[in-house]
């Protein structure tokens, strides 16, 4: 009879791949005017995993392991929205929007900085996660499901994500801090 422990001499190093989805940026009007603000940008940041799992046949059933991750990690879609009180095609239009396209620009950047950090920790995840027996082929999806939670609630995976939202608001705060509307106050000199 097999037992659980027996899938560990099974365990083989994970491959990891990351990449960087392609995104597009949608430029919007909402239709009443915008509270504080000339404009805002709205990331949405994706976070996949693709676990390509290592599956033996030993006595009395299974074991599952990870043979690679195929992550896909960024941002997908940047919504931009403009003050309805700024016209298309005008001075304050075009600056606002050039104001938010520095934010997607930061947004992009932080990404492609994090992404060695972001392949380190989730190999670490990957690596820590021994192989799952199970008994029925019917049980090897709920266990590459059960893999993929281990990976996504790794502490350091978690750790590198937190660092990039932090690092996000602090390079978010310097573009509005520096900028601080100096080209917006052209438009009406």
């Amino acid at each position: 009879m097999a037992y659980a422990n027996e899938c560990v001499s099974y365990k083989i190093t994970p491959k990891i791949t990351i990449s960087n989805p392609s995104w597009t940026k949608e430029v919007v009007q909402p239709l009443e005017p915008m509270d504080l603000w000339h404009g805002n940008v709205i990331a949405t940041m994706v976070d996949n995993y693709d676990i390509v799992a290592d599956i033996t046949s030993i006595e009395d059933g299974f074991c599952v392991g990870i043979k690679q991750v195929d992550a896909e990690i960024g941002y997908s879609e940047f919504l931009v929205q403009v003050d309805i009180r700024h016209k298309p095609n005008t001075c304050s239009y075009d600056a606002v929007l050039m104001h938010e396209d520095q934010h997607i620009r930061e947004y992009l950047s932080v990404i492609d900085d994090y992404n060695k950090d972001l392949h380190d920790a989730l190999y670490s995840a990957a690596d820590s996660v021994m192989p799952i027996f199970v008994r029925e082929v019917d049980d090897i999806d709920a266990a590459i499901e059960k893999i993929n939670d281990k990976i996504q609630s790794f502490p350091e995976l978690i750790l590198v994500k937190q660092k990039i939202k932090a690092d996000e608001e602090i390079r978010n705060k310097r573009i509005d801090k520096t900028n601080n509307s100096t080209m917006l106050k052209k438009c009406f000199e």
